[in-house]
C-alpha cells in the first residue's frame, strides 16, 4: 500500500508540474450537444415455453387445438432512438419493430414508442407535445400512481414501454433552504378512436397533474387524475436515502368508482363499483460486496380477492369443458382479460437480489427475482445471468418457474416454465 501511495503522489506531482508549465485549454465543442443523434439496438431472442395444460388460461387460449406441452418462439426486435435539436426545440423519437414466429403463428409489429416535440426556452420551463412515456412513481416492480402510463411487467420492470399521446409541461423552481426544488407538471391526454384508444372510454380529454417537491433530501410527489376515460384518482409517493447504501420508497393511490367484472360463487358475472386504495412500500439496499437487494410489498386495491379469483377459475374450467363454440365459453372470454392481467389479485411481495461480478468475473451479473402472491401463496422464481463484457453487446439468459395450485394466480397461467435468452447489439 505504501508503494502504491508513493506512485500516486509522484504521478500527481509530475502532472502538476506539467500543467504549471503548459497553458490549459478548454474545448467547449466536446461538451456541446449534437444537432442530430441516432442510436438503438437489435435484439435476437429465443424463448422456450413449457406449457401448463392444467391451467385454465391454457384451456382458454388453446381451445380447439391439439394438446401441446411446449412452444418455441424466435423474435427479432429493432429499437431506434433519435434526437434532433434546433435552438430551444428538440424532437425525440423511439421506434419499435418486431418479428416473431413459433409453431402456431407468426407476426410483426411496428410502432413509435415515443415521438415528442419539446420546447425549452429556459431551464425552468419545458412544453412537450406528442407521444411520450411519463414515468410516475418510485416503485420498481409496480406503480400504483402511474395514472398516465402503461403498467409495468413486474417480471421485467425495466422493459421499455409504449407511451401515450399527450400535451404536457414542466415548470421548475429551485430555492435555498430546506425546500430545495418544486416542479409542476400538468398533462392533457385525449382519448378518441384513433388517439390513445386503449387508455379507457373514448370521447374524453383527460387532465392530470404532478407536483414534485424536494424537501430536506426527500423526494415527494403528489398526483391527480380527473374523471373521464378513467375514474378520478389521487396519489402521492416518496423516496429517501438513509445513509449511502439504503433507499426507502413508497406510493399511495386512491381510485374512485373503480369498476370490475366479478364472478360470484355460482358462476354469474356481475359488475362491482367501489373506491379502492392501493399502496406500495419498498427498499433498495447495496452491500459493501456490491450485492443489491430490492424488496417491495404491494397492495393492489383494484385487484380481486382470493375467493373472486377462484370463482373465475371454476367458471373458466366449465367453459373449457363446454368448448369454444358454447355461449359459456364466449361469456368467459369476455371477462378473462381482467383476470389475465399482471398482478390481478390484491397482495404481492417482490424480492430481487443481484450480485455484481461475483468471484471477480468481470462484467457478469447474476440475479434472482421472486414474486409471491400473499393471498394464495403461488409464486414465480426467475434466476438470471447478464454479461456485458463485449463492446456494444449485451447477453442475457433467464429462466422463470411458476408454482401454485390450479386455482391460484400463478398456477392458472398458460405457462409452467419459461427459458429465454437474447443478445443485443447496440449502435
Amino acid at each position: 500500500m505504501r508503494v502504491a501511495a508513493a506512485i500516486v503522489v509522484a504521478a500527481l506531482t509530475c502532472s502538476g508540474a506539467a500543467l504549471a508549465a503548459e497553458t490549459y485549454t478548454f474545448d467547449a465543442a466536446q461538451f456541446e450537444k449534437k444537432p442530430f443523434e441516432l442510436g438503438g439496438y437489435l435484439e435476437l431472442k429465443a424463448d422456450h415455453f413449457e406449457l401448463n395444460p392444467d391451467g385454465v388460461f391454457y384451456g382458454l387460449n388453446f381451445a380447439g387445438q391439439p394438446r401441446r406441452e411446449t412452444l418455441d418462439r424466435a423474435t427479432a426486435t429493432l429499437k431506434l432512438t433519435g434526437k434532433a435539436r434546433a435552438g430551444d426545440w428538440l424532437v425525440t423519437a423511439r421506434t419499435h419493430s418486431a418479428l416473431d414466429r413459433d409453431q402456431i403463428s407468426h407476426g410483426s409489429e411496428h410502432r413509435f414508442d415515443e415521438l415528442l416535440l419539446s420546447w425549452k426556452p429556459n431551464p425552468g420551463f419545458t412544453l412537450d407535445a406528442g407521444k411520450a412515456v411519463l414515468k410516475w412513481g418510485k416503485g420498481y416492480a409496480w406503480n400504483p400512481v402511474g395514472f398516465v402510463e402503461r403498467a409495468k411487467d413486474p417480471n421485467d420492470p425495466e422493459l421499455a414501454r409504449e407511451g401515450f399521446t399527450v400535451l404536457s409541461a414542466d415548470l421548475v423552481r429551485t430555492f435555498d433552504g430546506p425546500l430545495q426544488t418544486v416542479a409542476f407538471t400538468p398533462v392533457i391526454l385525449p382519448v378518441e378512436d384513433d388517439i390513445n384508444r386503449d387508455y379507457g372510454r373514448h370521447g374524453h380529454v383527460n387532465v392530470a397533474a404532478k407536483l414534485y417537491v424536494l424537501y430536506r433530501d426527500t423526494d415527494i410527489d403528489f398526483y391527480v387524475l380527473g374523471g373521464g376515460s378513467r375514474s378520478r384518482r389521487l396519489g402521492m409517493d416518496f423516496s429517501r436515502n438513509i445513509g449511502t447504501n439504503l433507499e426507502v420508497h413508497g406510493e399511495w393511490a386512491r381510485v374512485a368508482a373503480q369498476e370490475s367484472a366479478v364472478v360470484d360463487a355460482v358462476g354469474n358475472v356481475g359488475r362491482r363499483t367501489e373506491h379502492a386504495i392501493s399502496w406500495l412500500l419498498g427498499l433498495r439496499y447495496l452491500t459493501q460486496r456490491e450485492t443489491t437487494y430490492i424488496l417491495e410489498v404491494y397492495r393492489n386495491g383494484t385487484g380481486f380477492s382470493q375467493g373472486e379469483y377462484q370463482n373465475f377459475v371454476a367458471l373458466a374450467s366449465r367453459a373449457v369443458r363446454a368448448g369454444p363454440a358454447s355461449a359459456l365459453f364466449q361469456r368467459t372470454q369476455a371477462v378473462a382479460q381482467s383476470y389475465a392481467r399482471q398482478s390481478p389479485m390484491r397482495n404481492y411481495l417482490y424480492l430481487r437480489v443481484s450480485q455484481k461480478e461475483p468471484f471477480e468475473v468481470l462484467y457478469l451479473t447474476p440475479s434472482i427475482t421472486t414474486i409471491v402472491n400473499l393471498d394464495d401463496r403461488s409464486y414465480s422464481i426467475a434466476p438470471e445471468l447478464a454479461y456485458t463484457g463485449k463492446n456494444n453487446v449485451e447477453l442475457r439468459a433467464r429462466a422463470v418457474f411458476l408454482g401454485g395450485k390450479p386455482d391460484t394466480d400463478f398456477g392458472a397461467k398458460q405457462n409452467e416454465r419459461r427459458v429465454e435468452a437474447y443478445v443485443r447489439f447496440f449502435f
